[in-house]
């Protein structure tokens, strides 16, 4: 490992920036940050002790749109822009800076300072000297803390640095506006969201359009430039009720694109208002599951979420040198975790799948390194862990994953995951073998878990390595022939190794899961790809449920009184 970057290294390193031939390579607000990196640099340098090797300078610019209705009428909506500042500032060496993990504690300096939408440079400047300071300050205090604590504290098993050596990236990567007809989707929502008053037994529901455009400016001492986003359209419908015993139950459906005029027809999301409504109603007259444990088929959307919850996380490189963390294949790379016909690619450079647009992609990470696809398990071997420039022990760089929500500070994350498996079947023959495997176990029934909402899972150390997945939409499969029967109020819970062999085989068709992942680095955009998966063996427990009654006054009419 290197301990700092010197001058005459990094106008070296600088020489070797990758350039991608774009028609720009800068932007007024581009420039304003390069200049004030180096002259703070600079000064900083010369004058402080600790002196820092690397800063870096982010400025994420949120141009969003948002419209909200409800039974017909509009609840709220509007057009926002904002733009947020954080600054990264590193002291000491690459061996052992501010950042170095220490048990229960996890380093925060930035925090999304509010910048003018304007390149005026005066009003940036002030903010990117004041908060460089901030943070500076509080970079040395910790560092201190940290050498203290080594002191003290019992040896590390092994030393692996806290901060990779990376070429420096120059791009300017254009992004379309945001361009949403307010008109337009006014009247669709309301027509949209009227479409719910057909179902007495909904105690309410929406319809919401979000739209946005994100584009982030990123330099850093190492010699990197870059401007680039992305774009991202989502359609919510949900509804809420109350069955007799108390619980609440929800359905919901969401279409998402890379903008609003590439989503759905009006046609097509009247279908999906319907769906939502007819299955809430059959939801309030099915029966509560009881505690289970056997067969079941997760279909592509739910089983994407279960990849991302059960196993993801737990390749998240951060995770394999954290003491806190429970590390659970920490040990594992080039030996089998998964069933050997399964295959998980991560690859936030996929922009689609099939004409379903990824929520997970993008072109650079979130420290200025250039997205790439990652194979982190290849035929149930384990390759790699998902990286961000906090370097692992074999795994000195980063592989472009180092994510974060403005605020917060950069850790590996998930993309967009994908899996592939060489043992499918049609879903025809998969519910085939689901029947067989019930029969074979001596069970009454099995499970088919069509929709889940998400989930979530412990990898700390304190407390069991579990995981719950909550789904929303769930069949009983019964051996004999009758009727799949709608359930409700179950929750699939249990601990990754165990549930990773039970997997027997999947469908020849995948699914998209679009949504939003929240950790220690905050929300990031992800999706999971999968096809449906049979497991000999799953456990459901009963969720919890309210002990409030349905509403004791009758539900009003449209010309008053109630019914």
């Amino acid at each position: 490992m290197l301990d700092c970057v010197s001058p005459c290294i990094r106008v070296a390193a600088i020489g070797l920036c990758l350039s991608f031939g774009l028609a720009a390579q800068s932007t007024p607000l581009l420039d304003i940050l390069e200049s004030e990196l180096a002259r703070n640099f600079e000064v900083l340098r010369a004058k402080a002790d600790p002196a820092p090797y690397f800063i870096a300078y982010t400025v994420t610019d949120i141009h969003s749109y948002s419209l909200n209705a409800s039974q017909g009428a509009l609840l709220g909506g509007g057009e926002s822009r904002s733009r947020f500042l954080d600054v990264t500032v590193r002291v000491g060496s690459r061996s052992l800076d501010n950042y170095h993990d220490m048990p229960g504690e996890s380093p925060r300096f930035t925090t999304a300072t509010l910048l003018s939408i304007d390149d005026d440079p005066n009003p940036i400047r002030r903010a990117l000297w004041l908060e460089t300071d901030r943070t500076y300050r509080l970079a040395a205090e910790r560092l201190i803390k940290i050498r203290t604590n080594q002191k003290v504290a019992v040896a590390r098993e092994e030393s692996v640095g806290d901060f990779s050596e990376e070429t420096p990236v120059k791009a300017v990567v254009p992004s379309p506006p945001l361009r949403v007809s307010a008109a337009e989707w006014e009247g669709r929502l309301r027509r949209l969201s009227a479409e719910f008053s057909r179902f007495p037994g909904i105690l309410s529901s929406s319809v919401t359009l979000s739209a946005q455009r994100e584009m982030k400016s990123f330099v850093n001492t190492e010699g990197t430039k870059l401007h680039h986003g992305r774009g991202f359209a989502r359609i919510y419908i949900s509804a809420h009720a109350k069955a007799p015993d108390g619980m609440d139950l929800s359905a919901s459906d969401s279409f998402e694109a890379l903008d609003p005029a590439s989503l759905p027809k009006e046609e097509v999301l009247r279908a999906a208002v319907i769906r939502v409504g007819e299955k809430l109603e059959r939801l309030l007259r099915a029966p509560v599951v009881e505690p289970f444990v056997g067969p079941a088929i997760l279909s592509g959307r739910a089983s994407g979420v279960f990849f991302h919850e059960i196993f993801g996380h737990r390749v998240e490189g951060h995770r394999q040198k954290d003491e806190s963390e429970g590390q659970t294949f920490a040990k594992s790379v080039g030996s089998p975790v998964l069933p050997e016909f399964l295959s998980v690619i991560f690859d936030p450079t996929r922009r689609k799948h099939g004409d379903v647009d990824l929520n997970g992609w993008y072109e650079f990470d979130d420290e200025g390194v250039k997205a790439r696809r990652v194979p982190v398990v290849e035929q149930g071997i384990l390759k790699t862990f998902l990286l961000s420039r906090s370097p692992l022990k074999d795994f000195p760089n980063s592989n472009g994953h180092g994510r974060k929500q403005p605020g917060a500070e950069v850790v590996a994350r998930q993309s967009n995951l994908i899996v592939e498996s060489a043992k499918t079947v049609t879903s025809q023959r998969l519910r085939q073998m689901l029947i067989e495997e019930i029969k074979r176990q001596g069970k009454p029934y099995g499970y088919y878990f069509e929709q889940v909402t998400g989930g979530v899972t412990n990898t700390g150390r304190r407390g069991v390595q579990a995981f719950k997945v909550v789904p929303v939409v769930v069949y009983r499969v019964y051996p004999d022939g009758r009727p799949d029967e709608l359930v409700r109020g179950a929750d699939i819970v249990g601990t990754p190794l165990a549930s990773f062999s039970k997997i027997l085989a999947t469908s020849d068709q995948s699914e998209v899961f679009n949504g939003y992942c929240g950790a220690e680095s905050g929300f990031v955009p992800v999706s999971a790809v999968s096809p449906a998966i049979l497991v000999s063996e799953l456990e459901v427990q009963k969720a919890e449920t309210g002990q409030d009654r349905p509403p004791l006054l009758p539900r009003p009419t449209a010309s008053g009184g109630g019914q």
